[in-house]
């Protein structure tokens, strides 16, 4: 496994988008293999998701160091919680839909308020299951998991992120959650920079700012770009990849612009980033032009990722439209 090369990044990106790499899971597999090679307290629990959360070359090379519980989020998690509670470094792995709800007091209790130190890793989150449907939709978790104390929640945009996500998770103290799709994703920046709580700002313009989070980042830097081209639009597009605790310092920057602001997430409109973003803003008394792009409070369409996105305007020309109506024009 060969992990992204950070120094290369500036001359494969091309207008903030570079080809597309690996896909963020695949990341997050080669980064726990290198962890765990020096560091024999990283553990893997899954609920028989080592084959989707490309986990099969961790089993391989460290037997020992995997767990499979079967599929029993519930038990996942609880076992995770105990084992954190001796002093491992625990990566519980489940698809995020199951993972957040039926495994939600658990969390609750025995990671969050217990304090034990694992990293909850909800895969194939948002619409990754695409025709699967709304069972295996993750659309709920930024909101439940936000009313948590005590928990970190990070969505990363691109392999870099994730690579510098996972790392962050293993040397912390604090429990975390982190939320992986399934797309192979382009590199997107080559700042290199990574920090919880603090967001990254992807690409620089003065009419308009995108706060986009996890996969939606790569549709929002082309939406900025297609505003450029065709509209001679300069827009701002920020990588918001903490939902939890929010970059409040940077949203406040944003706002000091007084230009309108766009939330873009994989997630229903309700209790997820754009919330998070205009309660804030409300409650400073900022009054930019704002609007949420997400999921609406319907019955998901089925379809791809992709055609689910379209549909509901989480795309490069869904963006574009939405930002173009709130500049009036």
């Amino acid at each position: 496994m060969v992990l992204i090369k950070t120094d290369s990044i500036v001359d494969a990106t091309i207008d903030n988008i570079a080809v597309a790499q690996q896909t963020n899971l695949e990341v997050f597999s080669g980064v726990l293999q290198l962890l765990a090679e020096t560091d024999k307290d990283i553990i893997v629990v899954t609920s028989d998701s080592r084959g989707s959360g490309k986990l099969v070359p961790f089993g391989q090379k460290f037997p020992d160091q995997i767990i499979e519980v079967g599929i029993a989020e519930q038990n996942l998690v609880g076992v995770s919680a105990g084992i954190a509670s001796t002093g491992k470094k625990v990566f519980a792995v489940s698809p995020a839909c199951f993972l957040t709800a039926r495994a939600l007091e658990q969390i609750k209790n025995d990671v969050a308020y217990s304090n034990n130190p694992v990293t909850l890793v909800g895969i194939s989150a948002g619409v990754s299951y695409g025709a699967l449907g709304s069972t295996h939709h993750s659309l709920h978790d930024f909101a439940v998991l936000r009313t948590i104390h005590n928990l970190i929640i990070v969505a990363p945009a691109d392999n870099f992120e994730a690579e510098q996500a996972v790392k962050l998770a293993a040397e912390t103290d604090l429990p975390v959650y982190i939320r992986f799709g399934k797309k192979s994703m382009p590199l997107l920046s080559a700042e290199k920079s990574f920090e919880f709580g603090k967001g990254r700002v992807i690409r620089e313009g003065s009419d308009l700012t995108i706060i986009a989070t996890g996969e939606t980042v790569e549709h929002a830097c082309r939406a900025a770009r297609k505003l450029e081209r065709e509209h001679n639009l300069a827009a701002t597009v920020v990588s918001m990849h903490t939902i939890k605790p929010l970059d409040y310092n940077l949203l406040s920057d944003i706002a000091a612009w007084d230009k309108p602001i766009i939330t873009v997430e994989e997630h229903s409109v309700y209790g997820g980033l754009g919330e998070a973003c205009a309660s804030f803003l409300i409650q400073n008394n900022f009054r930019n032009r704002f609007k949420i792009i997400g999921i609406p409070d319907e019955y998901t369409v089925t379809g791809s990722q992709q055609e689910i996105f379209n549909h509901y305007g989480i795309s490069e020309d869904g963006i574009t439209q939405t930002a173009l109506a709130l500049l009036g024009e």
